[in-house]
């Protein structure tokens, strides 16, 4: 099994910083990608941000220049870096890992950390 540690939510004002983290860990063989989502009340989950371990990210588009997904593939971790907040930004950001452990193939999600910023 492939545990995921979220770390980083919280409340900021509209314009400051935050810094997500999530370290998976487990029997894992190879890691394919891991990313972010999120939801907002009332909303879908949105993807926010993913990163291969080969080295691509992609972004939504409401977030492309304040976010960045960065990688630390000796500690099988993401952090995303939110910059320039606004409200919308607000909602539950789940962290998600693609990878193959001895299970094999398996897609995993975290528990999510809030993210509310005041406007």
């Amino acid at each position: 099994q492939v545990q995921l540690v979220e770390s980083g939510g919280g409340l900021v004002q509209a314009g400051q910083s935050l810094r997500l983290s999530c370290a998976a860990s487990g029997r894992i063989f190879s890691i394919n990608a891991m990313g972010w989502s999120r939801q907002a009340p009332g909303k879908q989950r949105e993807l926010v941000a993913t990163a291969t371990f080969g080295g691509t990210t992609n972004y939504a588009d409401s977030v492309k220049g304040r976010f960045t997904i960065i990688r630390d593939n000796a500690k099988n971790t993401v952090y995303l870096q939110m910059n320039s907040l606004k409200a919308e930004d607000s909602g539950v950001y789940y962290c998600n890992f693609q990878g193959r452990t001895v299970m094999g193939y398996v897609e995993v999600w975290g528990q999510g950390t809030p993210v509310t910023v005041s406007s």
